[in-house]
């Protein structure tokens, strides 16, 4: 399930009747840029491919709004997540004091 803006949107996934996972993406300002945010994993769902599937959702998402490139700011342990997922590292890019990885990817191309 996605809920739409001119500059973002939100993607849902559901088990049951029940959101189990959710993300996502807004426009940071630039044309063509957006940011991947607050993706989360029911922890009971986590293992089951359900964060890869969201991602590629966001990227969708991302996509159908117009980015041709993505950013997202994470904690170290999810690091090499996004990293498989082809996101290259960057330079800190908005500050964020609890992020230790910076990532960006070309849509519908990999690393940037």
């Amino acid at each position: 399930m996605r809920w739409s803006t001119p500059r973002g949107e939100y993607v849902a996934l559901w088990v049951d009747g029940r959101a189990v996972a959710g993300g996502g993406v807004r426009s940071l300002g630039s044309p063509g840029v957006g940011e991947v945010k607050r993706m989360w994993v029911e922890p009971s769902f986590r293992g089951r491919g359900l964060g890869r599937r969201l991602l590629t959702e966001i990227e969708a998402a991302a996509a159908g709004l117009g980015f041709t490139v993505l950013r997202l700011d994470t904690a170290g342990p999810l690091a090499d997540f996004y990293l498989v997922a082809g996101y290259g590292p960057i330079a800190d890019y908005n500050g964020n004091a609890y992020a230790t990885f910076w990532g960006e990817k070309r849509l519908g191309g990999g690393r940037s």
